[in-house]
């Protein structure tokens, strides 16, 4: 069990009020709030410790320099990389799988060939590949959405054939929680020759992720929804797929010799990481880590569900919730997307924020899962660590609120109408 009284005490932006009302946040798969111990870590790095890494000779180089490769065997321990050079930082997700598609697609990916996607992917796993398809001539293939929210797999190997160079997947959708079936999509990938890119950036704050166990050859994720700063991110590749891969960015740090007319590649991971990086995002990051490694990843994971399966039971007696993802939440993570019939999904955010709650509406950047269900928006609320029951209690009575509230509105109009 988690002590929920200490941990929300290390998260100083919870201790407000918003409209009046104790601060619930749940908009966790946006990104996460952050520990004192992230914020200090920051903080004392810029006060202590702030230079150039990798080039200076003097003591704060180095100290920045140790601080910010310390991080990186962090990086490969919490991932169980096998080895750091595979750690890649990055900006982020997006910045991560653009960095895959600028490099080895356009390698590898060629006129007749294809890549495998999922139809609930975020748009920075749909988008970069629809650029590279367009850009030379391949073809994007979709695994289907189920009603019931989860992957249809039955379809696999029909596919995914000789001329599949890539399955790009999301670990967990950040709309509907739902966990992709890695291993069995692996397999199919594998019988074909096909590489496997995992995105990491809604599972890797919740559950253990090892990327030997699940043997895929790409990972991305990012720092802020797993506690640490925005900004950074991680690219986790095989190294024998690094070492083929041509740098993403030109510049400082990525080379090994430059003439007037050449020069020739650095060596891992530091080929993939041009310019300055952002050294207080690792030191962020590093920090995040140690607390999350703290409290335990699959104690993490079961808190969350615990307050997703309270979170669903509750939500079912309020009349008109369109609920949407797996029922059974072993194969989900702790998001509930809904709506409420007939009521637009911004009202519904803008009155529970007037009752401090704060959650996401929109389309969450996943557009064709919307149209999958019919639908242009929906309400997310997502939990993490410092999530509670009671919070959970306060937002089942706010939303049946919001729901009165706005029937009575909706009531009027009808009347003033019926009188026009």
């Amino acid at each position: 069990m988690l002590n929920m009284e200490a941990i929300r005490a290390d998260f100083p932006i919870l201790d407000q009020e918003i409209n009046g009302q104790p601060l619930i946040y749940f908009d966790n798969a946006a990104t996460t709030q952050k520990p004192e111990c992230v914020i200090d870590a920051i903080a004392d790095y810029y006060r202590h410790d702030n230079a150039n890494v990798h080039r200076g000779v003097h003591t704060l180089s180095h100290r920045a320099t140790d601080a910010c490769e310390q991080v990186r065997d962090q990086v490969q321990h919490f991932i169980n990389a096998p080895d750091r050079e595979s750690v890649i930082f990055t900006q982020g997700t997006t910045d991560s799988i653009n960095l895959v598609m600028q490099t080895w697609g356009l390698q590898h990916i060629q006129a007749g060939d294809n890549i495998l996607l999922t139809e609930p992917e975020h748009h920075s796993n749909l988008v970069p590949w629809q650029m590279l398809a367009e850009q030379v001539g391949a073809e994007l293939r979709t695994l289907p959405l189920l009603p019931s929210g989860a992957l249809d797999l039955s379809g696999l190997d029909r596919l995914i054939d000789e001329k599949t160079r890539l399955v790009a997947v999301q670990h967990m959708s950040n709309v509907l929680g739902t966990l992709t079936d890695v291993d069995t999509i692996r397999q199919a990938a594998r019988a074909k020759g096909a590489l496997i890119l995992l995105d990491a950036a809604q599972s890797i704050p919740h559950l253990p992720v090892d990327v030997q166990a699940l043997d895929i050859d790409f990972m991305a994720f990012s720092g802020h929804k797993m506690l640490g700063p925005t900004g950074i991110g991680v690219l986790y590749a095989k190294r024998e797929i690094l070492e083929t891969m041509p740098p993403y960015r030109g510049g400082g740090a990525m080379i090994k010799e430059v003439w007037m007319d050449r020069f020739t590649w650095g060596d891992l991971p530091f080929r993939f990481e041009a310019g300055t990086p952002n050294m207080a995002g690792i030191v962020g990051l590093g920090a995040a880590i140690r607390y999350l490694d703290k409290l335990g990843l699959e104690q993490v994971l079961a808190h969350e569900q615990t307050l997703l399966r309270y979170a669903l039971e509750k939500m079912k007696s309020i009349e008109g919730v369109e609920l949407y993802g797996p029922e059974d939440i072993r194969h989900r993570g702790g998001i509930v997307a809904f709506n409420l019939k007939g009521v637009h999904a911004q009202d519904v955010g803008e009155l529970l924020d007037q009752q401090g709650i704060a959650v996401r509406t929109g389309h969450h950047c996943c557009q064709p899962l919307m149209r999958f269900y019919g639908v242009s928006t929906m309400v997310r609320a997502s939990f993490y660590i410092y999530n509670t029951h009671e919070e959970v209690d306060r937002f089942v009575d706010a939303l049946a609120r919001t729901q009165r509230l706005l029937q009575r509105r909706q009531s009027r109009r009808n009347k003033q109408e019926q009188k026009v």
